[in-house]
């Protein structure tokens, strides 16, 4: 039992924390590469030439540690497998990243982080529409999960629209420079662009996220290799967008690097925002579940919000003091919600038990009442396993 709890452990964290603690480091990573991809169009870098240097370093990052990590647990590669790989990586690479650079192209990072916030709502109900995760209006817990989905999008869309007034002000005085002084921070702003079809392409970003979230939770029963379903899902993403730069960008100047700074985005891209966040993603999927991870999605709202205040000289008003009390007392329903709702299923799994006369009839009875939660929020108490 003491191995069980230990094998849980990192660094004498348990496992609850490590999900929070990882939610939120990837929270800062996507926050940051918001920027770093506007600066990337800015350069005049091609929208398919993009994608595809970025999920080649990632592939590249990740299939050594896939091959060696998980060479005992891997299940054989079958033509279904292969099928479902390609189906994860046309919704959650190539649909998901070609729609946010075409939608951030005519937009802004602020605007496409806000944007992104319904994800939770949309995840929450792919997964309820599935069964992947029950809902119980009759209940406190189900309320609370969908109260909570709710105050973390209305704390992102304060933070976005609601300004009052200036709370932090970086800069003082009238010296800021003006976006026509600074092109970069006018591109930053999404100036000029069509902000109607922008907004178009984000939606078509948040749906294909949402799907990829839901759809990896069955793909992980199957095939309990977090790592190794990244890495097919990357090489798919790769052919994929190969094959659709072959028709569209016909230059081949596109493919060639021209400063340091389009190296710098790229690896960027590929390491944190690819790499290094799929991988703590899936792990978070596979522990957590797919609400779990979209719960987190307005902290990078929040996230932006600051770093453009502090990196751009951006004044912090008090719609984002608001907005972040919302996001934090969503959050916090949403996951005593789910808390809630496993302490019950857990009560009646033993009363189930003690009733039942027989052993094989107690083991079936147990089984059905644990898996009407097929996809929880939260692991159970560290003395389990619960492998999604």
């Amino acid at each position: 039992m003491a191995d069980a709890v230990d094998a849980r452990r990192v660094c004498g964290m348990p496992e609850k924390a490590q999900l929070h603690v990882a939610m939120l480091a990837l929270q800062f990573g996507y926050a940051g590469f918001h920027v770093v991809s506007r600066l990337a169009l800015n350069m005049g870098i091609s929208k398919l030439v993009f994608p595809v240097y970025r999920n080649i370093i990632a592939l590249f990052l990740l299939v050594p540690f896939a091959y060696f990590l998980e060479k005992k647990d891997r299940p054989r590669l079958t033509l279904g497998f292969a099928v479902q790989f390609f189906f994860l990586a046309l919704c959650g690479i190539t649909a998901n990243q070609g729609f946010y650079l075409l939608g951030l192209d005519n937009t802004s990072p602020t605007f496409a982080s806000a944007i992104q916030n319904s994800v939770p709502a949309i995840t929450f109900g792919m997964a309820a529409a599935l069964r992947i995760e029950k809902v119980r209006l009759d209940r406190r817990d189900g309320v609370a999960k969908v109260l909570g989905t709710l105050a973390c999008v209305a704390g992102a869309s304060v933070i976005t629209l609601y300004q009052g007034p200036t709370i932090f002000a970086p800069t003082a005085g009238d010296d800021k420079p003006s976006l026509q002084e600074v092109p970069f921070l006018a591109a930053v702003a999404g100036e000029g662009k069509n902000w109607t079809l922008g907004c178009v392409y984000l939606i078509g970003h948040c749906l294909s996220w949402s799907g990829w979230l839901v759809l990896q939770a069955p793909v992980l029963k199957k095939y309990p290799a977090r790592l190794s379903v990244t890495s097919y899902t990357c090489f798919f993403g790769v052919i994929q967008f190969l094959i659709i730069a072959a028709f569209f960008e016909r230059d081949a100047g596109a493919w060639v690097f021209h400063s340091g700074s389009e190296v710098f985005t790229i690896l960027y891209a590929g390491f944190i925002a690819s790499g290094v966040a799929f991988a703590v993603q899936i792990w978070c999927i596979d522990r957590g579940g797919p609400v779990f991870v979209a719960v987190y999605q307005p902290v990078q709202t929040l996230v932006v919000a600051i770093m453009a205040s502090l990196t751009l000289g951006e004044k912090f008003y008090l719609g984002g003091i608001i907005g972040a009390a919302l996001i934090i007392t969503g959050l916090y329903l949403v996951l005593w919600g789910k808390s809630e709702e496993r302490s019950r299923i857990g009560k009646e799994a033993a009363a189930a038990s003690a009733a039942s006369s027989g052993s094989g009839e107690r083991e079936v009875r147990s089984a059905k009442l644990a898996s009407s939660i097929t996809q929880p929020l939260l692991p159970p108490s560290s003395t389990t396993s619960d492998n999604v």
